[in-house]
């Protein structure tokens, strides 16, 4: 079962996750993890523990695009989950908050 109701099937998320391996692959992705940042805490990171994360993310209707995809540290990463932009930026500010 998936978290979010989209008109994707399983054939649509394996087609996006292919995608995410291939650009993985790419001399592009290479070379944007190479600047060593994350993308949302803008930390020094090693490019080799940087992970791909999709801005808008696959089960929410995200496509594995240049567009779409960033480097990320992993524990940006792994609290950013499946939020998109907005639900991050509220989550960054009510950290701020307390």
């Amino acid at each position: 079962m998936k978290p979010f109701a989209y008109d994707w099937d399983d054939d649509d998320y394996k087609r996006e996750r292919r995608k995410a391996r291939e650009l993985r692959k790419s001399q592009w992705w290479k070379r944007r993890c190479a600047k060593g940042r994350c993308y949302y805490c803008e930390k020094t990171t090693k490019a080799s523990e940087l992970t791909m994360d999709h801005i808008i993310p696959v089960a929410r209707g995200g496509k594995s695009t240049k567009g779409n995809v960033v480097p990320a540290c992993k524990s940006c990463n792994n609290k950013k989950k499946q939020l998109l932009p907005m639900e991050w930026d509220e989550y960054l500010n009510a950290l701020d908050s307390k």
